[in-house]
């Protein structure tokens, strides 16, 4: 999304055509416990930066070189093994200069990265759900595991600060988008920070959903769409999207096969739901395969700016 989005930042703040952004901005969860990020979290006492490394190099502008280097991951070693490069130099980064935003910031000058990003709060936070044989279960590693249901997630401890950063850029924004990822363990966080989901739902951006394109083994078995935005109402108990973005386009035989062998499979549309609901809604071919099935990130943030402007201008 953020790879896509980038090719539309105006140079310098100089306006182009419809479809230029003049100021970009990521916020990132930091619930993550897994792998080489839980480890330095455990370690170091820092907030785990896999999810902000992945934003910082779909920012930068030599993505090639640079996005390799933080993405390379060290094939073994004692301690060193597992660990990405990337999260080595923010934790680094975080323990000189005492501070994680700030160690963001550094990065993102040296990755010259186009656009800001903040991890939604800098306060040490844990995922727990319960699911629906009644059973809570801590930390974003274990509930992605989990084989059944979730019912509902929550931040521990329960009120957590956002960074005042995180709330002013979603008060000055004009369009605000929500996914795609992981709904239970990458966007809901986000939103359950305290006064994040009461800010977009006051702000006069438009908010935009934009659907997962499969559904994730133990997160959202055969859930539609219409069951993602449900759940995201139901936990930051308001109507926060103005429309949602939904791919119609089918995924290839082989990779279906392959897919469901891991028990996902594509997101059901729910078109009709969604009318119920009274959701507004654009579809659109939006997926690459290539071994993978992902979003095409330039039909994707085309569509979404065009239609974005379109419907301003229709106001």
């Amino acid at each position: 999304m953020l790879r896509g989005l980038k090719a539309h930042l105006a140079e310098g703040g100089r306006r182009g055509g419809e479809l230029t952004i003049s100021d970009l901005t990521a916020v990132v969860t930091v619930t993550d416990d897994g792998g080489s990020s839980g480890r330095l979290r455990r370690e170091y006492k820092v907030l785990p930066p896999g999810d902000i490394r992945n934003c910082l190099v779909a920012l930068s502008q030599d993505e090639h070189l640079l996005g390799q280097l933080f993405q390379y991951r060290f094939p073994a070693g004692r301690g060193l093994g597992g660990h990405s490069f990337g999260n080595l130099f923010l934790t680094a980064l975080t323990n000189s200069t005492g501070d994680f935003p700030k160690a963001v910031e550094v990065s993102a000058k040296v990755l010259a990265i186009r656009g800001r990003i903040f991890p939604s709060t800098v306060e040490n936070v844990t995922l727990e759900a319960t699911l629906e044989d009644g059973t809570v279960v801590a930390g974003e590693t274990n509930i992605s595991r989990s084989r059944k249901r979730i019912v509902r997630v929550r931040l521990v401890p329960r009120r957590v600060r956002p960074l005042p950063e995180v709330l002013r850029a979603l008060r000055e924004a004009h369009l605000i988008l929500v996914g795609p990822g992981s709904l239970y363990t990458s966007i809901l966080p986000n939103l359950l920070v305290e006064e994040v989901a009461e800010v977009i739902a006051q702000s006069k951006a438009t908010c935009v959903y934009i659907a997962n394109l499969m559904t994730q083994p133990g997160e959202t078995a055969h859930y539609a769409v219409a069951d993602h935005v449900c759940a995201i109402n139901e936990h930051t108990r308001r109507n926060l999207f103005d429309w949602a973005v939904i791919n119609r386009s089918a995924v290839s035989p082989q990779l279906l096969r392959r897919y469901r062998a891991q028990g996902a499979e594509p997101v059901d549309p729910s078109l009709d739901r969604l009318a119920r609901m009274g959701l507004p809604y654009v579809t659109g071919d939006f997926l690459r395969q290539d071994g993978v099935v992902r979003h095409d990130e330039t039909r994707l943030s085309e569509v979404l700016l065009a239609e974005f402007a379109k419907r301003r201008n229709h106001h």
